[in-house]
């Protein structure tokens, strides 16, 4: 099913709907779809390199509204609506392990790492967030920096480096994103301890 429907995307990102599709992806990752939007943003760009800011910022505006979507499915309908979608994922034993270690911090990791590297999946980080409450504009502006500054990134990138850039990135994006992470990370922490 998911390789069928990542053949439809890449098809998709050449036809005239291509943002609209873009902007649903991106929002229905953030809370209950299991594809992210680079899917179809990746072809986007190089396919039109000068609009790859534009379809950065509709990745992210519509990711954190899909992320915000997510924290109400968490906070307001956890057991009817967020469970089975966990269970049907298969990330309910993800989300049970997450929420056993949650405080603020771990949940500004958590979006941080799930938003720039879908580790864990940015559905269940949004889940999460508001199954224990998570402050919901705190949720909103790490959102926003996470989600923005990997789709902006990105766009850049693929927009001056094109095809090579995209074939290095589908093979090492996850570990170049955790490295981006940690150094973040590592900056935060010095800042808060010295």
């Amino acid at each position: 099913m998911l390789p069928r429907l990542t053949h439809r995307l890449h098809t998709a990102a050449q036809s005239p709907q291509a943002q609209g599709i873009l902007a649903l992806v991106a929002f229905l990752e953030s809370s209950i779809f299991p594809l992210p939007a680079e899917v179809i943003m990746v072809p986007m760009c190089l396919a039109r390199p000068t609009k790859s800011r534009r379809y950065a910022a509709i990745a992210a505006l519509a990711s954190v509204l899909g992320g915000i979507f997510g924290w109400m499915i968490g906070h307001f309908l956890f057991e009817m609506v967020a469970a089975p979608l966990l269970t049907f994922w298969h990330s309910m034993e993800a989300f049970e392990a997450l929420k056993a270690q949650t405080g603020t911090a771990m949940i500004l990791v958590l979006l941080l790492t799930s938003g720039a590297a879908h580790l864990p999946p940015m559905k269940v980080v949004t889940i999460l967030a508001g199954a224990v409450g998570f402050n919901l504009w705190l949720f909103i502006l790490a959102a926003i920096v996470a989600r923005g500054t990997k789709f902006f990134v990105l766009g850049w990138a693929l927009q001056h480096y094109g095809a090579p850039l995209a074939a290095v990135l589908a093979k090492r994006m996850a570990t170049v994103a955790l490295v981006i992470i940690a150094a973040l990370i590592a900056v935060a922490a010095v800042k808060l301890y010295v």
